[in-house]
């Protein structure tokens, strides 16, 4: 099923993002038990990262993507990035990804790491999100509710969207964000700039203060001052901040479904445990 199908049955999709195993070469088999933990929330599709933090990647993406469509009867969306990539291991890829039957694929540049030396193939996004439309694949884009780190402004990154819808991306899901005023702000101006595709909101519950630091570092995302509030409170007491971290969540997803998103996407950074907690809380809005 081609993903943007869901979002014409039902008025809020629900999706959950997973990674492929890193520590100690754990192979991806590794992740099907807490898979097979997740399909228990009945997402409507799971996405499996590629390369992430810049990471040099392998064919584990496409091995999680096969498992969670073929063993686990859910929609899979594999990501793929391309600054670590020339135009022929992307090919490779896609003929993979096209022999074990994926049909969705979320086209990203990717995080630039400065001990690799980047490929040219595609210098941006909605290039290679084209190369994956010509192969046949919906096309997935992400974007970002408080403008692309390499952007001059939030207005110039949300006109550079319609570089990827062109290109032929079908929805979009954005980067983590803590303060829903910003969503609200960037999905306000991307309506006014013609961008019509659905957008799914991306939420990641914090659930420990190194997760804090980890994750603003890569994200780039503002931390509101209810956010900075509670990780200063809990400082000292982990299972404090870990409840506050997953009432936060869910306070923030209800407001999204009730305020009209398109879809949530949480990224359940392979922690079952803590999806579960989420999706309790918001269950009675899906």
């Amino acid at each position: 099923m081609y993903l943007y199908e869901l979002f014409q049955r039902k008025p809020c999709v629900f999706s959950l993002e997973v990674f492929p195993p890193k520590k100690n070469g754990a192979s991806p088999e590794s992740l099907y038990p807490k898979l097979k933990e997740l399909a228990k929330l009945s997402p409507d599709f799971i996405s499996v990262t590629y390369g992430a933090g810049g990471n040099a990647a392998d064919d584990s993406t496409c091995k999680i993507a096969s498992y969670i469509k073929h063993d686990l009867g859910i929609e899979a969306l594999a990501h793929l990035t391309c600054v670590n990539s020339g135009k022929e291991q992307i090919e490779q890829t896609l003929r993979q990804l096209h022999e074990n039957e994926i049909e969705n694929v979320l086209a990203l540049r990717g995080d630039i790491n400065p001990t690799l030396p980047r490929k040219n193939d595609y210098q941006y996004a909605s290039e290679l999100a084209a190369a994956v439309h010509a192969s046949g694949f919906n096309v997935v884009g992400a974007c970002y509710p408080e403008g692309h780190v390499e952007s001059e402004n939030l207005r110039q990154d949300v006109e550079n969207l319609h570089h990827k819808i062109d290109a032929g991306a079908t929805h979009l899901i954005t980067q983590l964000f803590f303060d829903n005023g910003v969503f609200y702000r960037f999905l306000n101006m991307a309506r006014k700039a013609g961008i019509q595709v659905p957008i799914e909101a991306g939420v990641m519950p914090i659930v420990s203060k190194s997760q804090v630091e980890r994750t603003v570092a890569l994200s780039s995302a503002s931390l509101p001052s209810a956010f900075t509030k509670m990780i200063s409170k809990y400082d000292h007491d982990e299972q404090a901040l870990f409840d506050a971290g997953i009432d936060y969540a869910i306070r923030q997803l209800r407001d999204l479904i009730e305020g009209g998103a398109d879809g949530i996407h949480l990224y359940a950074m392979n922690r079952p445990t803590v999806a579960q907690k989420v999706y309790e809380g918001i269950r009675d809005l899906l």
